[in-house]
């Protein structure tokens, strides 16, 4: 059996209706399951987390681009991580 790979996808930027829906279509297209979800509006400020596997992803760069190009579409900041990279770069 394979070790479980994992990434964290970060979403922020301002409210508009669709923007879960088009980040989770991303992710279901390529093959992607999300693990853990955690989103919430402040005033009209959206932010949104996920843990997602990526286990059969040999690497990002497709996922990024399409990532990317929703981000530029929608005015929002879409980042994915490999989950040590972002529990390194986020330790207290």
């Amino acid at each position: 059996m394979t070790q479980q790979r994992r990434a964290v996808v970060s979403v922020i930027g301002k409210d508009q209706v669709g923007i879960i829906s088009k980040v989770t279509t991303i992710l279901s297209n390529n093959n992607i399951n999300i693990l853990d979800i955690s989103q919430t509006i402040l005033q009209d400020f959206f932010t949104m987390m996920m843990l997602v596997d990526i286990s059969d992803k040999e690497n990002l760069d497709e996922l990024r681009k399409q990532l990317d190009e929703l981000s530029n579409e929608l005015h929002l900041k879409i980042n994915i991580q490999l989950e040590e990279i972002f529990q390194s770069m986020h330790r207290v």
